[in-house]
């Protein structure tokens, strides 16, 4: 079958199921490669929605609508993992190229489907046990200790559908509600890390310097690229063992592996299949930035460097706070764009496009430099003053009005 490309341009139409923020920032590198970016998106005030040619509104649950959105695509990708999986089968069986496939993608979908795949390949996890019954995690909480993760298999995200529990006594309500659950060990982590790679159709790889990433009330809030203080020997265990899983699992587009660091090395927490919040960083700190890496990859296109174009790079969420509130008295959103701008003139910003509210992701700042502290105390004093309106007194202009 011949590759489906735009008559326009004779370059290929890329179809993204979801209008986030991930889909906007797609958009942004595929408007440098030349290539068409198709949105299906819940409405058209959706982060990606407000900025592409193409949009589709339109159901990721719905098969018509996902059939609708292929046609004359040349691969359909995603900036969410929340479709369907016997819909992407579907489209496959139709003629439809989808990357990552479904059968890599369940694994991202569907946390059970993960852990029993890393169990049968060996690879390092936490332990954990599918449960149906509360004795089944009394008898595993035996076993590991309070308190345990209860998660829902599917569906959860930036901490949702995750739930720490001291005792038996939530466990009934919590099956009650979600069915059956995964039951993890509460992890002894010395922090989160996360390793990157993209992975083309016929197994072409590439990896990024492996990053910590911070994480407030389930929700990551800052990235230092490379992971301060991680050791060479464990570095590369971590890339190594993220490239085994993209093969094994035959993913194409980017996979980011999510870690827990313990004093023993370390283990499998989640994955995704698409660009992710811990390789926002990329865009300006590396040779090559994961929304144009993961549209290379889906395309098979030669992959690009990975070197990264700062000793340190920082990126800081900017989650809704203050200025995000109905009561917000202080300066609007252009103003305070406009004073960031002037306070940290060498900070990026991308800004989503989203309804502010109040620990919502609405953008991200970027700093770059020699020094982690220094690029750090930068990215972060520059997102609060997006969510919150305060600059921090070490950037303040003298007899500065905003502080």
């Amino acid at each position: 079958m011949p590759t489906a490309l735009d008559p326009r341009t004779g370059l290929p139409v890329v179809a993204v199921v979801g209008g986030g923020q991930l889909a906007r920032m797609m958009q942004q590198a595929a408007i440098a490669l030349g290539q068409s970016l198709r949105v299906l998106s819940a409405g058209p005030e959706e982060s990606a929605a407000l900025v592409s040619a193409d949009v589709r509104i339109g159901d990721h649950r719905d098969l018509g609508d996902l059939r609708a959105l292929a046609e004359g695509a040349t691969v359909v990708t995603f900036d969410h993992e929340h479709v369907p999986t016997e819909h992407l089968r579907t489209l496959v069986a139709e003629g439809t190229r989808v990357a990552p496939g479904p059968e890599a993608l369940v694994h991202a979908q569907d946390k059970l489907v993960l852990r029993r795949a890393l169990r049968e390949a060996g690879e390092p996890q936490p332990a954990w046990v599918e449960a149906h019954t509360v004795h089944d995690v009394t008898a595993f909480a035996d076993e590991v200790g309070w308190p345990v993760v209860l998660k829902t298999p599917r569906g959860g995200y930036d901490g949702k559908g995750v739930f720490v529990v001291h005792g038996p006594d939530a466990v009934a309500e919590l099956l009650e509600r979600h069915g059956t659950l995964l039951a993890e060990e509460r992890v002894r982590m010395v922090r989160e890390l996360s390793a990157q790679v993209a992975r083309s159709p016929f197994g072409q790889v590439a990896v990024w310097p492996v990053v910590e990433t911070v994480q407030r009330d389930g929700v990551c809030a800052e990235v230092y690229a490379p992971a301060p203080g991680l050791s060479d020997e464990l570095a590369t265990a971590a890339q190594e063992l993220a490239v085994r899983i993209a093969d094994r699992l035959g993913v194409v587009g980017m996979l980011a592996v999510e870690l827990f660091q313990t004093a023993d090395g370390v283990l499998v927490n989640e994955l995704a299949m698409r660009p992710h919040n811990s390789g926002h960083w990329t865009i300006e700190g590396a040779r090559t930035g994961q929304f144009e890496q993961h549209l290379r990859a889906v395309l098979d296109y030669p992959l690009g460097s990975t070197e990264m174009v700062a000793p340190a790079v920082v990126m800081a969420n900017v989650l809704g706070g203050a200025a995000a509130r109905e009561d917000w008295s202080g300066p609007a959103l252009d103003e305070r764009i406009h004073h960031l701008m002037a306070h940290w003139p060498d900070v990026k910003l991308h800004w989503y496009g989203k309804t502010q509210r109040p620990g919502r992701k609405l953008g991200h700042v970027t700093a770059l430099g020699a020094d982690l502290a220094e690029a750090r105390a930068r990215a972060v004093a520059a997102a609060r003053y997006l969510a919150d309106g305060v600059v921090d007194p070490a950037f303040a202009f003298p007899h500065d009005p905003e502080h």
